[in-house]
This record gives C-alpha cells, structure tokens and sequence, in this order.
C-alpha cells in the first residue's frame, strides 16, 4: 500500500495547522466585525456552470479542472476558486431581494491539476470577502482594507497593494485590440505557453513570467489609456479612499484578470519583505471587482468586488519570520496519574474540568511521575493534579503549584473550585 500523499498536497497537523487556523480566525474575526457574515458553498460545482461563469474552457485550462461524472450527462468539478460558486449562491438562494450589499465571507480549499507540475499545491487554502450588489468605489476600498488589516495582525510585515483598471466591457474590448495588434507583432519572440494561448486570449500573455515575454510587455499598450471617463472616474475614487487611509499602494498598469467576468479594478497584495520561491512577488491576497458575472447566469448585473487571502503563501510567510502558532485553548492543569485505580477515575476529573471550561491536558498512557511532571513542565501548565492510590482510594486529589512546589490536598469534588480561585490570582 502506498503511504505517500498525492503530489501537491500537504498534511496539516501540529503548529502547521493552527497557524492556518489562526489566518481563519484572524480573517472571520475583523470581517465579522464589519459586517461580513459566513458562506459555505459546495466543493463540487457544475463544469456548466463554471465554463459559463468564467469562459474558462479552452486548450489552456480546461486540463486543470478536476472532473467528476455524479450522474448521467452532467459533469461536475473541484472548484477552483470561489467567486463563481458565490455568485451562484446568491442567485439561487434569492440574495438579491435581501437588503444590498450582501457581504460574506468564507474559507476552504480549491483545487487545480496543474499544482504538481511545478512543485505547487494542488489543493489551496485561502479566506476571503465579498460585496455582491455594491457598484461604488467604497466596495473595492473596504475589501483592500480589510485584507491588509488581516495581513498585519497575522504579522505579515510591510505589503503594498498593487492595483490597476481594466474598464468594462467596452474598455476591455478597446485594449484587447491594442494587445492583440502589439503581440501579433512580437508573436514569434513569445514562449511556447503564451504562443498556445495567445488566440484565444489574447490578455492571459501579460501573466508570463518568462523573461522574453516580460520585455516584449514592457512596450505594450496599457489598460488604464483605453479607460471611459466612468471607469476612470470610478478608478480615481478608490484610490482616494486608499490615500485617506494611508495605505500604500502601486499602479501596476501590467495587472490584468484573464478572465472576462471581471472588470473595472484588479489589485493584488504583496510583501514588500518576502519574495516568491522563484524571486517571483511574493503575493499574500489578489481580488477584483467582477460585475458583469451574474450575466452568464442569464441574470441583470449585480455589481461586485471580492478580495481572497492566499492561506498558503500567507502561512509560509509566518514560518519564515518564526512566528509562533496561537493556540485557541492553552491548558492551565495538567492532570497525573499514579495507579490503575487512578486512571479510572481521571476520566471523571477531566470531565468535571471541561464542563467548567478549563482546559486540562493529561498523558494518560504514562505511569511515571517524573516523565508525567516533565511534560507539564514542556507544557508550561501552571497547576498540576495529581491522582495516584493513595488519593484514590481516599476520594482527594493533589493540587500542585509548578511555580512555589507547594500543593495540598482536596476533595475531588471540591478541585474544580479550588482550581479556579488559584487562577484568579
């Protein structure tokens, strides 16, 4: 049997683990905090509904979805991202007829074939926001703002925001054709993907990385100059909100989204500290308004902006700074045993200790003292019990304090409030 894990997924456990819950539970706090409220959405999503949403099938991609046959003549996939099954939330659950924005937020795993090709992970975490039915610049501005506040308080360090315009669809019509007119010109100098994807997307070239398509981008024609004045006006009004908040920004007219559903402003967050494996921009959060994606669902256009932090990249940032996992409960007892009669009666005292909602941790396997009292030790528990024959048989327990080496000895039934008038102190 085979024990390795597929490539491009990971084992979450120990600190690993609580350190991506801490970039959950940092992100569900400040967005509850503001309004946002929580969305759980299916992992599978109609292939239909998402080659509708985002015009995503084609030679390029449509290899990467992973796909499944749940019944006859209907496909369904992994999702790969989240804002199509957002979208779809919201239009099948009646969204639009609640009070507008609505705001969520939401968090979980998406998935790509192409991870392993390139030593990335195929499954991602991330967290992320959403204003569905907000049309003003305030919605790109408060999404950007709370990415960066969430960013901060995991101790991402200095980020900046990089962000552009691409218009709507008849501004995005009008730079298609500038990009499509430069890079036909250049065709022959660009790599093997690009020259692949060029025709039927003419604007997924400006995400190259490769060094030859990164000069042939310099010269190229760029979307803000193909802005209406509506989309120029909108722009101007998110960078103000941003200059009035003090948060650092760069016009980056090479930003585009791929993909039509999304229009006007594209931003990403990155640290201004940290690179990227390849020397690449390391990028902690990405987001974009996309109004025009209720249309291929055959409805009116419900304006709006979502923002997403990378889990992954952001979690890696943390171990790179050495900075440590909070754990949600830290024990303050450490519960010993000494004897067989003991260990029947440890389950009792640890379940009077969690019915008062103190943490206690224990080693229950363990028979020595000395090994039991170092685990405490490594644990940094405060107070330690200690259950061996003797208090057994007499119904008392042993309340030590790690710190003096005093203790006493107590009823069993009186340790739960004897323990807590000694954490008071």
């Amino acid at each position: 049997m085979n024990t390795e894990k597929p490539k491009g997924g990971q084992d979450l456990f120990a600190d690993k683990y609580v350190l991506y819950q801490n970039v959950f539970e940092k992100g569900e706090e400040i967005a509850s905090y503001y309004g946002f409220r929580p969305i759980q959405t299916p992992h599978l999503e109609d292939l239909r509904t998402v080659s509708g949403g985002l015009n995503l099938i084609s030679r390029s991609t449509e290899g990467n979805f992973f796909v499944t046959e749940s019944e006859p003549s209907r496909e369904m996939i992994l999702r790969t991202e989240g804002t199509i099954g957002l979208m779809r939330a919201y239009i099948e659950n009646e969204m639009y007829a609640m009070p507008q924005p609505v705001m969520l937020w939401h968090k979980g795993s998406f998935f790509k074939k192409d991870g392993s090709a390139e030593g990335k992970l195929r499954e991602t975490q991330e967290f992320g926001i959403d204003m569905i039915g907000e049309p003003k610049p305030i919605g790109e501005a408060l999404v950007i703002q709370l990415l960066i506040l969430i960013l901060k308080e995991l101790g991402a360090g200095q980020t900046v925001v990089n962000i552009n315009s691409t218009g709507d669809k008849e501004c995005k019509g009008e730079f298609k054709r500038k990009i499509l007119s430069h890079y036909k010109k250049n065709f022959s100098s660009l790599c093997k993907e690009c020259k692949k994807n060029f025709k039927e997307n003419p604007t997924s070239v400006l995400d190259c990385r490769e060094s030859k398509c990164l000069e042939i981008k310099k010269n190229a024609p760029q979307a803000v100059d193909s802005l209406c004045p509506g989309c120029k006006q909108h722009f101007k009004e998110v960078l103000e909100f941003l200059d009035s908040n003090d948060i650092n920004y760069f016009l980056n007219t090479g930003l585009v989204k791929k993909f039509d559903c999304y229009s006007r402003t594209v931003f990403e967050i990155v640290s201004e500290e940290e690179k990227g494996k390849d020397g690449s921009p390391l990028v902690l959060g990405s987001g974009a308004r996309y109004d025009a994606l209720s249309k291929a669902f055959g409805k009116k256009e419900f304006p709006s902006v979502g923002g997403r932090i990378n889990a992954d990249a952001v979690v890696a940032l943390m171990e790179s700074r050495n900075i440590s996992p909070k754990y949600k409960r830290v024990p303050k007892i450490f519960l010993i045993q000494l004897s067989h009669s003991a260990k029947q009666k440890c389950m009792g005292v640890i379940e009077m200790f969690r019915k008062a909602n103190i943490y206690i941790s224990q080693s229950i396997n363990k028979d020595n003292l000395n090994s039991q009292l170092g685990i405490a030790a490594r644990l940094n528990t405060p107070y330690v019990l200690i259950l061996g024959q003797k208090e057994s048989l007499e119904n008392s327990i042993i309340v030590r304090d790690m710190a003096t080496g005093s203790q006493e000895s107590v009823p069993i039934e009186k340790v739960v409030e004897v323990v807590k008038k000694k954490l008071k102190k």
